[in-house]
């Protein structure tokens, strides 16, 4: 029977948290993530490369105007227009086309606010009085 005892504590002693009784309290300690060094740099051209864009990154040189200015903050948003009005972005892109100058939606809409805000009050009154009040909301959908 001591036999048996002495087995089964010895069996115990090697297990790791009896070896060194010091480990068992102590909470286990995880290793700082270290990255690979230019693994940043790495990603953005293998980016750059699946997007067809590799190379136009390194192609500005350092110190120019363009690294000097700020990041603009972009905000998304959603509106509500009616049809016909939404076609005249079609026509202007079109338009826009024609000379030469490819253009986005909301290229259209930044330079339209551009004149509205040049504008003084009355002529911003008369413009905004020549549009159709519009329900607010959503659409309903069509079923």
């Amino acid at each position: 029977m001591v036999n048996k005892q002495c087995k089964l504590f010895t069996s115990l002693a090697t297990d790791t948290h009896m070896k060194n009784p010091d480990k068992l309290d102590a909470p286990k300690k995880s290793k700082p993530r270290v990255k690979a060094e230019g693994s940043d740099a790495s990603k953005k051209q293998r980016k750059a490369k699946a997007n067809g864009k590799a190379g136009k990154a390194e192609a500005q040189p350092l110190g120019t105007d363009a690294m000097a200015t700020p990041r603009v903050k972009l905000v998304r948003d959603s509106f509500t227009m009616p049809r016909d009005e939404f076609a005249l972005i079609a026509t202007l892109k079109a338009r826009a086309l024609e000379f030469k100058r490819p253009t986005k939606k909301s290229e259209l809409l930044r330079a339209g606010l551009q004149q509205l805000a040049a504008l003084d009050d009355a002529q911003l009154r008369s413009a905004l009085a020549a549009l159709r009040p519009l329900p607010t909301g959503r659409p309903k959908k069509l079923r």
